[in-house]
């Protein structure tokens, strides 16, 4: 008879708020997103080869469990990257950009 195992959901919290599979960089944002655009897990784990099959795998079952608390997570994420990017475009603008390396072009000569 097989044991029944509890293994431990392989998504973690990084400084920053955001969830990531086991001990890789990708976030459970791409592994959603992907998996959402059609991908197996198979083909996952060949886009990111840093993912095992059975984390992938796990992922995606707890997202299938858990569909509502992480479309929640993933539009706080998505606001998260909009306002970090307004802000950038905002800081960084890039009109009149040829004016403006050409006059520090001139003040550095």
């Amino acid at each position: 008879m097989l044991a029944s195992v509890n293994e431990p959901l392989p998504l973690r919290t990084d400084k920053d708020g955001v969830i990531r599979v086991g001990n890789t960089r990708v976030t459970m944002d791409t592994i959603v997103s992907v998996f959402r655009a059609g991908a197996t897990p198979e083909e996952i784990i060949l886009q990111f080869p840093t993912l095992n099959l059975a984390d992938v795998y796990s992922v995606i079952s707890y997202y299938l469990r858990n569909q509502k608390e992480v479309d929640l997570y993933l539009i706080q994420r998505q606001h998260i990257s909009d306002q970090a990017k307004k802000q950038n475009r905002m800081k960084f603008a890039s009109e009149n950009i040829r004016e403006r390396l050409s006059a520090r072009q001139k003040k550095d000569a």
